[in-house]
C-alpha cells in the first residue's frame, strides 16, 4: 500500500522544524529515520497531515560526555551510537542493547532519538533508558524542558512530547564505578520484536547487593520497572537464591498480554528466566571490576 497524501517540508534549521510543525499542527509527524512510520503510513495505521523532515538538522547528531553525563543528540544514527567508543565507555548497556534493535541497515538509518519517540513497548532502548534514570531535552513553542524517562513514556506509541514539541537530545548519567549490567531478550526470530526483554543493572559490595534497576520490555504497554524485584535484592547475597527470588517477584507484578505470539503464563516464565540470567550476567561483570 501507499500511504495517504500529505504535505512535505525539510527545513534547515531547529527553528524552522518547529515553525513547521506549529504551521501544521497535532496531526503532523516527525521524519528522523522513517523506519516505524513510513511502513505505518504505508499501511494507513497512521495518516498524518504533514510531514517535517529533520534529516538536514546536523546540529542535533552527536556523542559527547558533557557535565558528567552522556549526551547523544536525537538525530544520531542508532549504527554510530552502536560503534561509538565513547558510549562503550561511558554506558555500556546502550551498546549492548542497542544491537538488538531490528537489523544493521535499519540501526544505519534509524536514529536514536526516533526509536525513544516512537514509544514501542517492545522496543530495546526505552527499557536503557528508564534503566539508566535518562534524561530528555525537548524544544517546542514553550521552549526547552526536560523530561526523566519515567515520564516520558506514557503508554504505547505515546509520550510526555506536547504538540510542536520536538525532541533534541538524550542525556545518560555518568555509568558508576563497578556496576555491572545486561540486556537480555527473547524474540519470534533475530532482529523481531522481543517477547520479552529485560534491561538490568547491579551493584555489589562484598558479595552483597547495594542497588539493583530492572526493567523489562513487550510485557506492558510502556518500559515497566519492577521496583519490588529491586528492592527485594537490595542487602542480600549476590547469587542464584537471591537472582531466582527477585525473578519470582518480578514475574507476579508484570501484567502481561497474550497474543499470537505467546501467551501471558509464556512471557511470565521467560521473565523469571531472564531476570535469573541477566543478574548473573551482570554480577560477572561486577566481579571482573566492569
Amino acid at each position: 500500500m501507499k500511504p495517504a497524501p500529505f504535505h512535505y517540508t525539510r527545513p534547515a534549521s531547529l527553528d524552522a522544524a518547529l515553525a513547521a510543525l506549529a504551521e501544521y499542527g497535532d496531526d503532523a509527524k516527525v521524519l528522523a529515520g522513517g523506519q516505524s512510520l513510513i511502513a505505518m503510513m504505508n499501511l494507513r495505521l497512521v495518516r498524518p497531515s504533514a510531514l517535517v523532515d529533520i534529516n538536514r538538522l546536523a546540529a542535533l547528531s552527536y556523542i559527547r560526555e558533557s557535565d558528567g553525563a552522556l549526551a547523544i543528540g536525537a538525530l544520531t544514527r542508532q549504527s554510530a551510537v552502536e560503534a561509538s567508543g565513547v558510549v562503550a565507555a561511558a554506558c555500556p548497556l546502550i551498546t549492548e542493547a542497542i544491537r538488538y534493535v531490528a537489523h544493521k541497515p535499519i540501526r544505519n538509518r534509524g536514529t536514536i532519538g526516533g526509536n525513544l519517540a516512537h514509544a514501542d513497548p517492545t522496543s530495546e532502548l526505552p527499557a536503557v533508558a528508564v534503566a539508566l534514570d535518562a534524561s530528555f531535552t525537548t524544544q517546542g513553542p514553550s521552549g526547552q524542558r526536560t523530561i526523566t524517562a519515567d515520564d516520558f513514556f506514557l503508554g504505547a506509541l505515546s509520550t510526555a512530547l506536547a504538540p510542536g514539541e520536538l525532541l533534541t537530545e538524550v542525556r545518560f548519567p555518568r555509568w558508576p564505578s563497578g556496576q555491572g549490567w545486561s540486556f537480555m531478550e527473547i524474540s519470534p526470530r533475530a532482529g523481531d520484536y522481543a517477547l520479552v526483554g529485560v534491561a538490568a543493572t547491579l551493584e555489589v559490595q562484598a558479595g552483597v547487593c547495594r542497588s539493583a534497576r530492572l526493567v523489562y520490555s513487550g510485557v506492558g504497554d510502556r518500559s515497566t520497572r519492577v521496583a519490588a524485584a529491586e528492592q527485594a535484592l537490595v542487602g542480600q547475597p549476590a547469587n542464584q537464591d537471591s537472582f531466582r527470588q527477585a525473578g519470582e517477584i518480578a514475574a507476579t507484578q508484570i501484567d502481561p498480554s497474550s497474543d499470537f505470539h505467546a501467551s501471558a503464563d509464556y512471557r511470565r516464565d521467560l521473565v523469571r528466566a531472564l531476570t535469573r540470567r541477566a543478574l548473573l550476567q551482570a554480577l560477572e561483570r561486577c566481579q571482573k571490576g566492569a
